[in-house]
Formats: structure tokens, sequence, C-alpha cells
């Protein structure tokens, strides 16, 4: 991975902490997460127009990788529903490398070497610690914990679904601004049947928030899906999850959350673990 890739990909992880924090943050999550996904389609669309077009071989990868996004944001928004960004957001991205290197290894003939085996066990460590962090009640989160781990089963879903696609695609640009306007339009279909009013909310009048958070998710993930073309997939995954050191600080102190010695602990050793996949080859 060159210098520029970890640039880039290290950008994409400061942006996507910053909209997890702007939905988080919303007294209604899911108004927050339609303003986000709906705030993605403009920039979808000028992605489209201004890259080639993707190569039509890549179609499925389009479909099942937006229907994985909007499955991804309605278990991510549940998450936060019942969980602190600094617990929920750290155990999602942690368990996506974990993933993603496991199937990557499984099914795809890419082999794990010894550093990028004890990589994979430092996150699982970081996983199993995160679970066990204790609600300001002093109760465990069991429920937070397994929509997290659901939310980050989604991500390494689509990380892999992404990233074959824009390689095949051969315009990383163009399948993801394609992907992104198809997952717009279908989580809007959603809120419309479940939520009346909210679609109409976000374009009126919470229009900042849909484009200024949009426009932060829409880079992040522009940027990891011409990365997933430049570098091996879980390698660009397991570094991309630098964003928890950030969301972890957004969290204690934009959020007031509490900040603990198992979340410290527990979010080092994902990092640790996602460092290490990094640099294993």
């Amino acid at each position: 991975m060159s210098v520029t890739v970890m640039f880039v990909v290290l950008c994409a992880a400061l942006l996507h902490a910053t909209w997890n924090f702007f939905v988080k943050s919303t007294a209604d999550k899911h108004a927050g997460m339609t303003g986000v996904v709906l705030g993605h389609v403009p920039f979808g669309v000028a992605a489209v127009i201004l890259s080639p077009l993707p190569d039509p071989a890549c179609l499925s990868y389009i479909l099942i990788g937006a229907l994985l996004h909007v499955g991804y944001q309605l278990f991510l928004l549940n998450s936060y529903r019942f969980g602190d960004l600094s617990h929920v957001y750290p155990l999602a991205r942690g368990f996506a490398p974990l993933a993603v290197a496991g199937v990557s290894a499984a099914f795809l003939g890419e082999s794990l070497s010894g550093v990028e085996l004890v990589a994979v066990l430092a996150i699982a460590a970081g996983i199993m610690s995160l679970a066990l962090t204790r609600r300001t009640d002093g109760m465990r989160n069991g429920r937070a914990a397994l929509l997290a781990l659901g939310t980050g089963a989604f991500i390494a879903a689509y990380s892999l679904v992404d990233g074959h696609g824009a390689r095949l695609a051969g315009t990383a640009l163009g399948f993801y601004g394609s992907l992104t306007i198809l997952n717009g339009l279908v989580l809007a279909g959603y809120m419309r049947l479940t939520r009346p009013g909210l679609v109409t909310a976000s374009l009126t009048r919470n229009l900042r928030f849909t484009l200024a958070g949009g426009a932060a998710s829409f880079t992040a993930y522009a940027l990891v899906t011409w990365a997933f073309t430049m570098a091996p997939i879980p390698l660009v995954t397991a570094l991309r999850e630098t964003s928890i050191i950030f969301a972890l600080l957004f969290g204690v102190f934009g959020l007031k959350e509490g900040l603990n010695l198992t979340k410290v602990l527990a979010t080092g050793c994902t990092l640790f673990g996602a460092c290490l996949l990094r640099f294993g080859r």
C-alpha cells in the first residue's frame, strides 16, 4: 500500500467518524440517517456525470451493494438507539476487518501471514472486550453489542462486494456514484412507508444537515472505494477502522459520553490489530 493510498484512507476514516457523530448527535436517529443517505444523491449524480460509465458486468454488484448499504444503515441507526457512539462504533467497525480477512482467506484464496493472524486475533480480543462495556446505569448493554456486530457483518459484506465491483467497473467513482443513487432511492422508499414525512423534512427544513452529512459520508466512502482498486481489500478495510479513534474522541468530548478503562483498552486493542493487519504484507 503506497503512502498516497494510506493518506487517502486515513482521511476517509476521519470523515466517516464525522458523519457518524452527526447521526448520533441528532434527537431522531432515523431522521439523521435518512438525511445523510439522501445527501449522497446529488454527489452521486455528479459522480456519474463526470466519470466514465461503469462496465455493465458490474450491474449485479451495484444492486447487491446498494441493498447491503441499506441493511447497514438500518442496523447502525438502531445500534445508536441503544448504545453510545464510543461503544457501538468501535465494535461495528472492529468486526469488519476480522470478517473480511476471514472470508478472504477461507473463500477467496487469500492466505494470512503470521503477522496478519496476530492482527485478526487482536481485533477479536478488542471486540470481545467491548461487548463487556457497561451502560451508565451499570448494566451490560448486550442489545447494543449484538446490533453493532450485525452492523459490522453488513460492513464486511458491502466492503467485499464494493471492492470487487469497483475493480470490475473500471471506474471507482462511477461505480460508487451509481450505487449510492440506488441506495438513496431504496432508503427513501423504506422511510416513506415506515416514517411518513421524514424524507420531506430532510429535503426542506433539514436540508443543511442533509447536504453536510451527505458530503462527508459520500466523500469518505468514495475515497475508500477508490482505495479498494489500488490495494488489497482486507488491508484497506483494516486501515479504514482507525476511524474508531476519531469516533471515541467525538463521543467523549462532543457528546459527553463516559470514558472508562474498558473502552480505552478495547479500542486500543482493536486499533493495534488494524495497524498490524495494515503492515502484515
